[in-house]
């Protein structure tokens, strides 16, 4: 992946100067290797999606199939201007595209707030246009929020987590926050990409700072969280 090097990817080109696209959509396979959910909506009742960029979408996505109460994964394209991308058009950086996983849970099991830790604490959230060897306008950080109460909920993360870094004597979050913008999805290939290829490429970007014990306000989180953890540190070995 070094190749995504070339210093022309790291800014955001205007809509006019973006590639056109097309209007066909990707197919994606309709199940999820590992967790054998559907990956296009309509999803099972009662959940809700998340949607988070954070440098390689292969990664962060296996991270999250791994979260306790997360029903689906799928990777894709967000926050960009041309429709329907593919992968190569991605990776010019003349897309304005962020590598995107989107997360389907039940909040029953998981909450919104869980998923937001899981997503602070496995990247670097203060690089900008990188992530590591990484580099191009796809691996910016960011959280697309679905709905209000989302959108809170990301902020106030943001806030404590920075007070976090500041802690660290660690650099300014340049995380983007805003509501999320049509989900395109990647390539069938890059669908659960680390369960076909478990020595495929995935680098550890984690700064090691966490968020506070106390952010989890949902009953059952403490447990929850404990389960996520264990989860994680395994997909990450």
């Amino acid at each position: 992946m070094s190749w995504f090097t070339d210093p022309h990817k790291t800014k955001l080109p205007s809509p006019e100067d973006a590639l056109p696209g097309r209007a066909a959509e990707m197919p994606v396979p309709a199940k999820h290797a590992v967790l054998g959910s559907a990956l296009r909506p309509p999803y099972p009742a009662g959940t809700e999606i998340a949607e988070f960029g954070m440098g390689c979408f292969w990664g962060a996505e296996k991270l999250f199939w791994n979260v306790p109460g997360v029903v689906s994964t799928s990777v894709g394209y967000s926050a960009g201007s041309t429709p329907n991308p593919t992968y190569e058009e991605v990776c010019t950086g003349r897309t304005a595209h962020i590598e995107t996983v989107r997360v389907v849970f039940d909040p029953k099991l998981v909450s919104y707030g869980e998923l937001l830790k899981t997503f602070w604490e496995e990247h670097d959230s203060t690089q900008g246009m990188r992530q590591g060897g990484d580099q191009g306008t796809q691996y910016r950080s960011a959280i697309l929020t679905h709905g209000d109460a989302q959108q809170r909920e990301a902020e106030a993360s943001r806030d404590a987590f920075q007070q976090r870094l500041a802690a660290a004597a660690m650099g300014r979050i340049t995380t983007e926050i805003h509501a999320a913008p049509e989900f395109y999805f990647a390539e069938a290939y890059h669908q659960q990409y680390l369960d076909k290829n478990p020595g495929g490429y995935c680098p550890n970007h984690a700064t090691g700072v966490t968020l506070p014990a106390d952010f989890f306000k949902s009953e059952g989180a403490a447990a929850r969280a404990a389960d996520a953890a264990k989860a994680i540190g395994q997909a990450r070995g």
